[in-house]
């Protein structure tokens, strides 16, 4: 691969489109303040709190602000446990990290002794057990560790009544000084990612050995990954352009900071790669030299990994490395910073 080289699609059959699963995870640290601390505490004491605003109104779950005033609320309160189902929701199919594995109501719960809903689930049974006004129970966890999930759920209560009880009568709780802390949610997210037909047939030429981009029929710019369409002149890209695994860079960045996930020991060097013959850069690595030897206008060819792992993935191309030649001219990159 030398040189580019141009060939017409037209008349060719196009090929499915590529997709595969992602999944993307990481946990998020948050710190809970004095009010949330303290109803985390009392929910692994099987305790429910609600604040009370300045209005005279209990807000449960408690509000960290007076909605009112703005202010910290002045005293928490203890609320429910009981409450009413204010309105409802049946949800059918149980999504994976759901609080039950079988069909439940999403409800907005009064707690008796507030004046605002509490959203979580309800384990009805079927459909035909919900109704707005029902009364409601929590069903503790076994071992509540000082989460939401200390409920595991609500569940219809043998009242019948479907009226809301006294309010509690507990006294406040004061609010402390310190003693706050922190909760740690582990965050998924599963999609099924496709790509574009022009997004496919570049992956599909990598697990060739083959770089490819389209060039514009108007302003004849060539842009690797293709994307279908000019951003300049907005007409479609109809021609591939095979380009080579060598280029320049433009920009770089030297990673100094580690981070989860991370696959490289740092320092290293993520740079904007401009392959020959191509009119917009690409991200990659750069490997096989010093981090402070990197420069702009640095030579660099693809290198591959071995064959028998070739699929289609960008991962192909494990890192750009030097090779040797002199820097390019400022003025050949300029233009493409």
């Amino acid at each position: 691969m030398t040189a580019p080289s141009d060939s017409l699609r037209d008349g060719l059959p196009e090929s499915p489109v590529l997709s595969a699963p992602l999944n993307i995870s990481f946990d998020y640290t948050r710190s809970l303040g004095p009010v949330l601390s303290q109803f985390l505490t009392a929910l692994a004491q099987r305790r429910i709190l609600g604040s009370r605003g300045a209005d005279g109104r209990v807000y449960a779950p408690p509000a960290e602000y007076d909605p009112v005033t703005f202010a910290a609320p002045s005293e928490l309160v203890e609320v429910g446990p009981a409450g009413t189902v204010q309105t409802w929701s049946w949800q059918p199919s149980p999504r994976e990290g759901q609080p039950l594995g079988r069909p439940f109501a999403w409800a907005l719960i009064r707690l008796d002794g507030a004046d605002t809903a509490l959203l979580h689930a309800v384990d009805a049974g079927t459909p035909a057990a919900m109704r707005t006004g029902l009364r409601v129970t929590p069903r503790w966890a076994a071992e509540p560790a000082g989460r939401i999930t200390d409920i595991e759920c609500f569940e219809p209560a043998n009242d019948g009544s479907g009226i809301s009880t006294a309010a509690a009568t507990s006294e406040p709780v004061p609010l402390l000084a310190d003693g706050t802390g922190a909760l740690t949610t582990p965050i998924t997210l599963r999609y099924l990612h496709s790509a574009s037909a022009e997004e496919s047939r570049y992956l599909r030429a990598l697990a060739d050995g083959k770089i490819i981009g389209q060039r514009c029929p108007a302003c004849g710019k060539v842009y690797v990954p293709p994307r279908g369409s000019c951003p300049t002149c907005g007409v479609p890209t109809q021609t591939d352009v095979e380009l080579p695994d060598v280029g320049t860079v433009t920009t770089f960045c030297v990673v100094n900071v580690p981070f989860q996930g991370q696959r490289l020991p740092v320092p290293y060097v993520a740079a904007s790669v401009l392959l020959d013959g191509a009119d917009i850069p690409f991200q990659h690595l750069i490997l096989g030299c010093a981090p402070e030897d990197v420069r702009m206008g640095m030579r660099v060819r693809a290198v591959w990994q071995p064959r028998d792992r070739w699929g289609t993935t960008a991962e192909n191309i494990h890192h750009f490395e030097p090779t040797g030649d002199p820097d390019a001219p400022y003025d050949s990159y300029s233009h493409h910073l």
